[in-house]
């Protein structure tokens, strides 16, 4: 067995799309998901699975939440082992975190090419996107400058919708956190 980060988007946002995270553990357990731990309601799931590709873990994640709660939730899925060295290659060091400064981490289920430059600033510098590193997008927002972009919306255009969900850093070390542990 392997523990495997699941991160759904777009789920329990604004009372749309609602899947309550005690389903949600029954419904992964009866499919022979392992120790399933959820963090927070907007779809974090930690669980043991028997070593398979991430991508196929997606498919299968992301089939069985669409027939149990009738809509579809594209689902990104990364090994711990993949976490561990997100959170451990600090990559935001030297940035400074802030109650107007945020730090995200996107995780793509395809690795498309986007037409952006990275590194990539917004024209007003609220919007930074620091990084590409495989699957994984890292970005900036200032809430501190005037007109903030809709941040998420550049890397939706950039990389599809369906494609991406994002995740604040915090998260992603409470994350790395409860995978030490296990």
């Amino acid at each position: 067995m392997k523990c495997y980060v699941a991160f759904l988007r777009g789920i329990n946002v604004g009372g749309h799309h609602k899947v309550p995270m005690a389903d949600l553990r029954k419904l992964l357990e009866k499919n022979g998901f392992e120790r399933v731990k959820t963090l927070l309601n907007s779809g974090n799931v930690i669980f043991d699975h028997q070593e398979i590709n991430t991508n196929e873990l997606e498919e299968i994640s992301s089939q069985l939440l669409e027939e149990n709660f009738g809509f579809k939730v594209p689902t990104s899925i990364r090994s711990s082992d993949e976490i561990k060295e997100l959170v451990e290659s600090d990559p935001f060091q030297g940035k400074e975190l802030s109650k107007e400064v945020r730090f995200y981490l996107s995780f793509l289920r395809a690795d498309l090419q986007a037409e952006l430059n990275i590194p990539w600033t917004s024209e007003d510098g609220s919007f930074k996107i620091l990084e590409k590193k495989g699957r994984s997008i890292i970005s900036i927002l200032d809430l501190s400058i005037g007109n903030t972009p809709k941040a998420m919306e550049v890397l939706e255009k950039a990389y599809r919708k369906e494609n991406i969900t994002t995740r604040n850093w915090n998260t992603l070390l409470k994350i790395y956190d409860i995978i030490q542990t296990r």
